[in-house]
């Protein structure tokens, strides 16, 4: 399958994406109608949010920049990897 490339598709995919998450989301709160679940829903979402912001950016750019995110799983390996720390100097 080839990469999505034209701008107007993407975006397409992307209002997709929110229209599924708000549909869910209804469907969820409509199923379990308490502040509660509501606030831990949205706290929850929030926080994958998030961990993906930080995992695809914050690592790239603040704390790696040889590293190359092609997705969680990736992220994960990265995580896991040992790496031997970088000696500043001799001594």
């Amino acid at each position: 399958m080839k990469n999505l490339t034209h701008p107007n598709w993407i975006k397409a995919k992307g209002i997709l994406f929110l229209l599924v998450a708000l549909f869910s989301t209804a469907m969820l709160i409509a199923e379990h109608p308490t502040l509660r679940f509501t606030l831990l829903f949205s706290i929850t979402v929030w926080s994958f949010c998030r961990f993906y912001y930080f995992a695809y950016y914050v690592i790239t750019n603040y704390v790696d920049p040889t590293y190359k995110f092609a997705g969680l799983g990736s992220f994960l390996s990265y995580l896991v990897e040992t790496k031997k720390p970088k000696r500043t100097h001799e001594g």
